[in-house]
């Protein structure tokens, strides 16, 4: 039978989170990675999806956007009352769904310019360059250098901007900080902190829970593919216990 729209109340009323996912399962390939996963999100808060290595943080994620691995096979995600769960990849990314993977997937061979035209190429779109080289003043400066030859962080300014040039409704992150140098981790949380005033839905999956969670509004944290806790960043940062026991700082 076809999924139904939450019947407690109207999509958008006070009572239906903006986001919702709900009972989770999911496999790569023969592992059972995600298993019954379920959070929600007010619309304009960040939340931080944190755990240890291997505790299905970057599986939900893609479960989410509807990416083809890891397969969801039970479980229901909504955006904005719209069912997300019975969409394919390309459905959700039109209905407003960015994910910025880890690997940040610059095309080869295309300026930075033409990175972020490429992404405008059909609706619905979201920021014009000019609004991106605003927010990110370094890629206005490197608009004509190859994308694939920027810095790490420059990269991931790039990743970050030709999402926005979609229609973002929810912005998913995956490691955004991973492998960089600590000044350009600090430039990134300046760069992640203006999105966030910007009152963007966001996702964020980091090892550096610190740094995350000093971003987030609210946390959830998995073990084993499960939700162990659900709560506020600050009571993850003040709950010394909780972080030692379930990410290890």
């Amino acid at each position: 039978m076809p999924s139904q729209a939450p019947s407690e109340s109207a999509a958008g009323s006070p009572d239906t989170p903006y986001f919702a996912a709900r009972n989770l399962h999911a496999y790569y390939g023969q592992s059972y990675i995600v298993q019954g996963v379920s959070f929600s999100i007010r619309e304009g808060e960040i939340l931080a999806l944190l755990g240890r290595n291997g505790a299905g943080k970057t599986s939900t994620l893609r479960a989410i956007a509807r990416m083809d691995a890891p397969h969801l096979t039970e479980g229901e995600v909504w955006l904005d009352g719209q069912p997300l769960h019975t969409m394919r990849s390309h459905q959700a990314a039109r209905l407003g769904v960015a994910l910025v993977p880890e690997d940040r997937r610059i095309i080869q061979g295309l300026t930075v310019h033409q990175n972020i035209q490429l992404a405008r190429i059909a609706p619905p779109l979201g920021w014009t360059i000019e609004q991106i080289y605003e927010l990110f003043p370094r890629l206005g400066e490197r608009k004509n250098q190859e994308g694939t030859t920027l810095s790490g962080g420059e990269q991931q300014m790039l990743a970050i901007g030709r999402a926005l040039a979609r229609d973002v409704k929810l912005l998913l992150l995956d490691e955004p900080y991973e492998g960089l140098a600590p000044v350009i981790v600090q430039e990134i949380e300046r760069t992640l902190a203006k999105v966030r005033d910007l009152g963007m839905t966001t996702v964020i999956v980091e090892q550096n829970a610190i740094a995350a969670l000093n971003l987030a509004d609210r946390a959830v944290i998995l073990d084993m593919g499960e939700v162990v806790f659900d709560g506020s960043a600050q009571e993850v940062l003040d709950n010394a216990d909780l972080r030692q026991q379930y990410l290890a700082v």
